[in-house]
């Protein structure tokens, strides 16, 4: 018998306010028809004023739990994937312990900017199989609306704020890939990257939160090699290739990198979970978002085999395969 790291329940929350392309045309030299056809965006969530990213992670993290039937006190970690926290300290996940009422147990933070969640997944499966925890609560949440440049076009119609969670619970099976739970991960990072894709601020090199700056066409072209790459390294560690694949749900950031990873992993467009044009890039938050939109519309189902993988500023980047 092995231990696994089972979802038991999935969620999400996306903030009120509703932005569409054509609000941009009112301040910048773009418009609907050039964003579209740049990123595949339409529209994207802002929060309000106020909205904090562990007040949408606790959202997200209440409807995971319900979705997995359980209480805050069932729970016996919180890991958050965010680079946009409320505060420098303390974390969004003892933020999102105290809102959930949850007494016991532990919390903190990974930051791996848009590849976050992949490396959140992966640090809650190791809880799980060294012992550490039975039940992780992993959850992706950001507002990076607050962190725009909005006189920048290339940037700031890219993104979106929201956040996405799931339920992991241990649980002993056969040791075949026929395991539902997280069957491998891969995770990379190159620091000699950094400077295709930050913010230029922060605490000890400005004491300012600063504002995104991405070099597109550099960050586009490491995107889709890496995804692609480390996608095979995931499924080749269990000896599975695209073919065993019911659904790839990619970082959701352009339409574009999602085509051109799919094309290269030889996997149809088709069976690839496609969020961004209603979310925009919503950073760690976007691959929880999805999977969780996914579930609850049905086209998830129990037993599908998942590849996730996603990229970000660092550059760090990671893949995991799941069975659902």
């Amino acid at each position: 018998m092995t231990t696994r790291s089972v979802i038991l329940g999935a969620g999400h929350y996306l903030p009120e306010r509703v932005v569409p392309n054509a609000e941009f045309e009112k301040s910048l030299d773009t418009d609907d028809a050039w964003i579209r056809a740049r990123t595949g965006i339409e529209r994207r969530h802002f929060a309000a004023e106020g909205e904090t990213t562990s007040d949408m992670g606790t959202a997200a993290a209440r409807d995971a739990l319900a979705d997995a039937g359980l209480a805050p006190d069932d729970i016996d970690a919180i890991v958050v994937a965010t680079s946009t926290p409320d505060l420098t300290f303390p974390s969004v996940a003892t933020m999102i312990q105290n809102k959930l009422g949850m007494t016991r147990g532990f919390a903190y933070d990974v930051q791996a900017v848009c590849a976050g969640f992949v490396f959140a997944l992966t640090n809650a499966n190791g809880l799980i199989l060294s012992g550490q925890a039975r039940r992780v609560l992993v959850i992706g949440a950001e507002t990076f609306s607050r962190i725009m440049d909005w006189e920048d076009r290339t940037t700031c119609v890219l993104f979106g704020d929201g956040a996405g969670a799931l339920v992991l619970e241990a649980q002993e099976l056969t040791g075949t890939n026929a395991d539902r739970g997280i069957l491998a991960s891969d995770l990379n990072s190159d620091g000699r990257q950094k400077d295709i894709l930050y913010v230029d601020g922060g605490v000890s090199s400005s004491q300012t939160t600063g504002f995104l700056r991405m070099q597109g066409k550099e960050v586009f072209r490491h995107a889709v090699e890496k995804l692609a790459q480390t996608a095979h390294n995931a499924l080749a560690k269990i000896g599975m290739t695209g073919d065993d694949v019911d659904w790839i749900v990619p970082h959701q950031a352009n339409l574009r990198i999602i085509k051109g990873t799919a094309s290269r992993m030889g996997v149809p467009m088709s069976r690839v979970i496609v969020t961004v044009q209603d979310h925009g890039n919503t950073s760690a938050a976007s691959i929880p978002l999805a999977l969780s939109v996914a579930w609850k519309c049905g086209h998830i189902v129990k037993n599908d085999v998942i590849v996730t993988e996603a990229i970000g500023g660092g550059l760090a980047w990671g893949s995991v395969v799941l069975r659902w």
